[in-house]
């Protein structure tokens, strides 16, 4: 690990580059990649969502494309199987003793980055495929286990759930990823400048200006970054008010039936670490927190039927929990 300021310093730089190389491609959206980069720092996997068309898996392919790590694409069908994702055993023959012998294809999984797309376009079962991968970082086949690649990202892209031939992605699974990113339509004159560059003769070319084990140190690094006992508090107390009953936020308890547990917690201070390292701080603020905690929380709380009815939404929910709380005053 590096720990002199000078190698730190060299991270830092990576990453500033990476953010400009996605930049190349990625017009707009600043946000999101800022979303998707914590997420990818922090050592976490990012679910982005999105009506088709606003370069969802541009996105990720481009940060593949700016790392020199495994990349797979698995384009998610109601037809796919489990053993396309993890892999199958072949009945094979060995040379010399001509036994015949089960041994294991490995599948698309088995790489750096993997990219998901369209994954609410496959029935659960599949889904499910992914679950002890994105957890335990390995797969189980016929009884034996194999470990998976490391780094090990899974970022998928998937339609909204009121699209036709989806299937929602289950609590369990969902509960995987780090943060849940949202793709909106981009502004007028993004609109313009992306038509502008992407109808032309010239294709901007993206470099891989980090490596797999740059990507392990930052990983490192963000668990490095300093964050007080009143801010882990903080944390704590926005997660607990999340779940009706144990708080007196009136607005929690009327509009949702399931609150976030205490991954959402570790999710929140990991990604804070991670954007204040993109501040080039080396402790998180309150602020650090509040930015990340709609993508933390969004696909952590369930709400009720009436919530559904009234237009309310998960961001919804979180923005009135940060309103009610008061971060603590800060010591720098």
């Amino acid at each position: 690990m590096k720990t002199t300021k000078e190698d730190v310093t060299e991270l830092l730089e990576k990453l500033s580059a990476l953010r400009s190389e996605i930049g190349k491609v990625i017009i707009g959206q600043e946000k999101v990649v800022e979303e998707l980069l914590i997420t990818f720092c922090a050592g976490g996997h990012a679910l982005l969502e999105g009506v088709p068309g606003l370069a969802k898996t541009l996105m990720i392919r481009t940060l593949a494309d700016s790392v020199d790590a495994g990349f797979r694409r698995i384009q998610f069908t109601p037809d796919l199987m489990p053993s396309d994702i993890v892999g199958t055993d072949i009945l094979e023959e060995e040379q010399g003793t001509g036994r015949r012998v089960f041994t294991f294809q490995k599948g698309p999984v088995f790489t750096n980055i993997l990219l998901a797309d369209e994954i609410n376009r496959t029935p659960p079962k599949t889904q499910a495929a992914l679950l002890e991968a994105m957890q335990e970082y390995r797969v189980t086949s016929a009884g034996k286990t194999f470990e998976l690649d490391r780094p090990f990202f899974v970022l998928a892209t998937q339609n909204p759930v009121e699209q036709a031939g989806t299937y929602p992605l289950p609590e369990a699974q969902l509960d995987r990823f780090l943060m849940y990113l949202k793709v909106d339509y981009p502004q007028e004159q993004e609109e313009f400048d992306v038509l502008k560059q992407t109808t032309g003769s010239e294709k901007p070319v993206v470099h891989a200006v980090m490596s797999a084990s740059d990507v392990m140190e930052i990983q490192q690094l963000v668990r490095q970054v300093s964050i007080s006992d009143d801010l882990i508090s903080y944390v704590n107390s926005i997660v607990r008010n999340t779940r009706p009953g144990e708080n007196s936020i009136e607005y929690v308890n009327r509009w949702v039936d399931w609150g976030a547990g205490p991954r959402a917690g570790q999710a929140m201070i990991l990604t804070a670490k991670a954007r204040a390292l993109f501040e080039k701080r080396y402790a998180v603020t309150a602020e650090d927190i509040r930015f990340v905690a709609p993508a933390v929380l969004r696909h952590r709380l369930l709400l009720n039927f009436k919530a559904e009815a009234e237009g309310i939404t998960p961001d919804s929910v979180t923005g009135a929990i940060l309103d009610q709380i008061n971060p603590p005053e800060s010591k720098l």
